[in-house]
């Protein structure tokens, strides 16, 4: 891995990245904010016969919901893209110990796996989704006062169920192996000095040496 970074010409930071802040879990933020609000909306708008007595006079009208609900699901579907991109190349750039388990039991190597095929999935369900939502809004269900179909936000929940545990399994790369995590690189490079083990005394994660692979991370 060293060597393919070497070709690039990438000056790695504390992170392992040639950037300061990891660019795929903020991306990932949009994908899932923008899913939930439009499946939220959507659900609102399906109900809006239960939902309008609780809003009161504040109520907006129906397809006002559906509005939004729409150009969620569009801005979350197009985000995701970016979001798999920038996924897959700090995978790419990702130095995963070999000796450690998530709290799921699963090894780095294969919870990276997963995340990434699971993000691909993810992917090709929000623009199928969209297009499907696409289809009822402009010509399905067009001139009906609900415009989405039950089975559709049976298969949004499900998806929004999808991302919970690809968000989780993210979030073990990050805190359970430390993947681009500038604190636990931190704490690894003191030991490897043979340095006090200190999370007051980390190197600056501005101004870093170049990364070398770390002890007990898989090629």
């Amino acid at each position: 891995m060293n060597s393919v970074i070497d070709n690039l010409g990438l000056d790695l930071y504390l992170n392992g990245l040639p950037y300061l802040v990891p660019i795929h879990p903020t991306l990932v933020h949009f994908t899932i904010g923008l899913f939930l609000l439009a499946f939220l909306f959507d659900v609102i708008g399906a109900l809006y016969v239960f939902a309008k007595p609780l809003m009161g006079k504040l109520a907006p009208g129906r397809a006002v919901f559906f509005d939004l609900g729409w150009w969620n699901l569009v801005g979350s579907a197009t985000f995701t893209f970016a979001t798999v991109a920038f996924g897959f190349f700090e995978m790419f750039l990702a130095q995963p110990p070999a000796a450690e388990v998530s709290a799921w039991g699963l090894s780095a190597s294969r919870t990276m796996l997963i995340h990434g095929v699971g993000g691909t999935i993810i992917l090709f369900l929000l623009v199928l989704l969209a297009v499907w939502r696409g289809c009822q809004r402009y010509q399905w269900r067009v001139n009906q006062p609900r415009q989405v179909q039950i089975p559709y936000l049976f298969a949004a929940a499900v998806t929004a169920g999808m991302i919970v545990v690809q968000g989780e399994m993210g979030a073990h790369l990050s805190t359970d192996f430390g993947i681009h995590n500038t604190t636990v690189n931190g704490l690894r490079l003191q030991k490897e000095r043979g340095e006090a083990v200190s999370i007051d005394q980390l190197p600056d994660p501005f101004n870093p040496p170049r990364q070398s692979n770390p002890t007990g991370a898989e090629p």
